[in-house]
């Protein structure tokens, strides 16, 4: 609830300049805590060779799946559902149409990608380290909370001076996340719904009306947060799930298939909802994943959709003249 009430104070007054600054500040506290609790926790794992060679002696560094249909169709499902879902991401357009010049926003992208990518071996590093550190707390934290695992450790066998560093670090990056993610939809709500339904409306009203949706979202989320029993990985899979089989192929269609139409759109939206929906209701272990039955529904509805309104335009304008 703290945490909550303090982005949305800093949200509310400053928007997307407040979002800029305070993510500039909590990447830097990420990424010196990780590399400060890397360097804590190597030691007593034995160095970073030695942890790598377990890995790698235990499998932990195998990268293709099993060469069976189930494992092939799973990884491909993980794949696209981070990679293609992520691209449709609010608070990405939102960065993105922040930036100063094209070449700002292609530069930082690329950027903050590769940093990215970089740190998130950190976390991993950290968590199989526990594995020879401490393995009696590995083995009970696994099959009940895994996400115990790295704070636990890091409570019980670090310094307070990393203590401080590794849980500010985590609140950076949860704070970060939470701040882009709720500015981003209040914003799309308030432009493209309410002031669609109020077009006389002025700028500082709009802005009135921005503060008031993201008051309310962070109401709904933090009373949907007190009462999940979902971990954050799961509740973020979800997340890029909604965008990979709603909003991808709209998207993407759009800007590169000339004959995509309005209707085409709709259809893609509904349809791959749809299908995802009752595929998490009535199958999640189906051989085929729910959100990839999903997003092959959203390209059926986007091609069908898009082809029947033409047709019918086409066959409209054929009609003489009365």
């Amino acid at each position: 609830i703290v945490g909550a009430t303090t982005v949305m104070v800093y949200t509310l007054f400053d928007g997307m300049l407040s979002v800029a600054i305070t993510d500039f500040i909590q990447m830097i506290i990420i990424m010196l805590g990780m590399v400060y609790i890397g360097w804590d926790l190597g030691g007593p794992a034995g160095g970073v060779g030695a942890v790598v060679h377990q890995a790698s002696v235990q499998g932990k560094l195998a990268f293709w799946p099993a060469p069976h249909w189930g494992a092939v169709i799973a990884f491909f499902t993980a794949w696209i559902t981070m990679m293609l879902g992520s691209i449709p991401q609010q608070d990405v357009f939102q960065r993105v149409t922040s930036s100063d010049t094209e070449i700002t926003a292609r530069n930082a992208s690329i950027l903050g990608g590769v940093l990215y990518f970089l740190f998130a071996f950190i976390p991993m590093f950290l968590a199989y380290s526990a594995t020879r550190i401490d393995p009696a707390l590995v083995s009970r934290y696994l099959d009940t909370d895994s996400q115990q695992i790295l704070p636990q450790l890091i409570l019980t066998h670090s310094p307070l001076f990393a203590q401080i560093m590794f849980f500010g670090a985590l609140l950076s990056a949860i704070k970060s996340c939470a701040s882009a993610t709720l500015l981003a939809p209040s914003v799309t709500f308030a432009e493209n719904i309410v002031r669609g339904f109020t077009p006389g409306m002025t700028d500082r009203q709009l802005l009135t009306v921005m503060r008031w949706v993201v008051f309310c979202f962070t109401c709904l989320v933090t009373v949907i947060a007190l009462n999940s029993q979902a971990s954050i990985f799961s509740m973020v899979e979800d997340a890029y799930k909604v965008t990979l089989v709603a909003a991808f192929v709209p998207l993407a269609f759009g800007v590169y298939w000339k004959r995509a139409t309005p209707w085409g759109g709709l259809a893609s939206v509904v349809l791959g909802l749809a299908v995802w929906l009752l595929g998490e209701g009535w199958a999640p272990e189906a051989l085929i994943p729910p959100q990839l039955a999903g997003l092959g529904a959203s390209l059926v509805g986007m091609v069908a959709g898009s082809l029947l309104e033409a047709r019918q335009k086409g066959s409209q304008s054929l009609q003489p003249a009365p």
